[in-house]
């Protein structure tokens, strides 16, 4: 493949990766919202007000989605503008933008590797602490609570260990909620759903991010070099002037005016004008015409 193609082709995927990237940033930003104010998390957050594991993890994992999200963003943005106006300090930048992601993504995939179950037992301790209360104080906070995590979950109550229920617990789960499955199974099930969510979109963020430093790698390099120059071949191949209108225009320019005898009737000739013509205007070295081939347009 020729040098230039080969630059052309790294812009077009370099265009591409940056708008899924811009697309992986919005719903990395998506999900870190509904994992803080989504219903499910938002009422187990209501349980654990005091600075707990749970709290502290909620408010670190939102935070932390939305700055990377911001990042995955502005490198996307950073690279397409700096693709099609060929700037290598906008390059440079997203590729810094796109090593930031790439650091706090493997991070984050370490962490999700060696405590896959942090976030569940976090969320199943205060959903315990709920069903404590509850079970000790036949009204008030507690049994509210209680009662709104098992209405967001579709649950109620929890298995016993022994296979029986004493009275306060079986006071919980009553009539048409007696038929909701066990609250610890249902809180894993959607933890682990949410949880393979997140695996997933870490995993797209480290291929894409990976593939994104790597173009914009060799385009700054291109750009840097300057051995694909975007203003050379747009100059070389500018809409050149009509014929005559040049003619004229380099026989204003030169300062032998034609005689009655060279010009009969007022008119130019043909040979003169078309002398003129192949001045440095018409007449270009042969290298110009192979250059070509190594000489990138803008896209």
């Amino acid at each position: 493949m020729e040098p230039c193609r080969r630059v052309r082709v790294a812009k077009c995927q370099m265009l591409a990766t940056s708008f899924f990237v811009l697309l992986l940033g919005s719903a990395m930003a998506a999900t870190a919202a509904l994992s803080y104010f989504g219903p499910h998390f938002a009422v187990i957050g209501n349980v654990s007000a005091d600075r707990s594991t749970y709290e502290a993890m909620h408010h670190w994992a939102f935070f932390a989605g939305i700055v990377l999200a911001a990042l995955l963003t502005l490198g996307a943005v950073l690279s397409a503008a700096a693709t099609v106006r060929g700037a290598g300090g906008l390059m440079a930048a997203a590729f810094l933008s796109f090593a930031l992601v790439f650091c706090a993504l493997a991070q984050a995939a370490f962490w999700r590797l060696h405590k896959p179950t942090q976030v569940e037992d976090a969320v199943l301790d205060a959903y315990d602490r709920a069903y404590d209360q509850a079970v000790r104080s036949a009204s008030g906070t507690g049994r509210q609570e209680l009662v709104a995590i098992q209405d967001t979950f579709r649950c109620c109550g929890k298995s016993s260990p022994l296979g029986f229920l004493g009275g306060s617990e079986a006071d919980l789960c009553q009539g048409e909620e007696a038929t909701r499955q066990d609250c610890l199974r249902g809180i894993q099930s959607f933890l682990r759903v949410h949880g393979n969510i997140v695996s997933t979109l870490i995993g797209l963020g480290l291929a894409f991010t990976v593939y994104a430093m790597l173009l914009s790698s060799f385009i700054w390099f291109t750009i840097r070099s300057g051995r694909y120059s975007v203003s050379q071949r747009a100059r070389s191949h500018l809409p050149q002037e009509p014929r005559v209108y040049r003619c004229i225009q380099e026989g204003s320019r030169s300062p032998h005016r034609p005689s009655k005898a060279d010009a009969p009737k007022g008119r130019l000739s043909s040979s003169r004008c078309s002398g003129q013509l192949l001045l440095p205007r018409d007449t270009h070295p042969p290298a110009h015409r192979s250059g070509d081939a190594t000489v990138c347009t803008r896209m």
